[in-house]
C-alpha cells in the first residue's frame, strides 16, 4: 500500500442468487475475498449454500465502523436486506468482475 493511502474496509453482501441465501461480512479486500467465495476455498457457509454473487458493498474508514455496520446489517429484517440491494441493483447483477477499489 503506498504512502499516506488509508486503508478501507467493506461491508459485503453475497447471494447465492435473486431473493436466495444471503451472507454479509467484512473485509479490506473484496476482490480476494470474492474470489475465495467463488473458487469454494473455504468450507463454510457460503459453499455449502453456493454463494458465490458479489451483490452489495459499503466502504467504511475503519474496520470498527464496519464490523459495526455488519452486526447492525445481520439484525436487518430479510425484506430490508433485500431492498438495500436492489436500490442499487435490482437487477442483481454480480459485481465481482465491476470491482475498482
Amino acid at each position: 500500500m503506498a504512502a499516506g493511502v488509508a486503508k478501507q474496509f467493506f461491508v459485503c453482501i453475497m447471494a447465492s442468487r435473486r431473493n436466495g441465501t444471503l451472507y454479509i461480512g467484512v473485509t479490506s479486500n473484496p476482490v480476494q475475498r470474492v474470489w475465495y467465495h467463488k473458487q469454494d476455498v473455504v468450507e463454510r457457509f457460503t459453499r455449502k449454500y453456493g454463494v458465490k454473487m458479489f451483490v452489495y458493498f459499503e466502504p467504511h474508514e475503519t474496520a470498527e465502523s464496519a464490523i459495526t455496520g455488519e452486526k447492525q446489517l445481520k439484525k436487518w429484517e430479510r425484506a430490508w436486506k433485500i431492498r438495500l440491494i436492489e436500490q442499487s441493483k435490482p437487477e442483481w447483477r454480480d459485481l465481482y468482475g465491476t470491482i475498482r477499489i
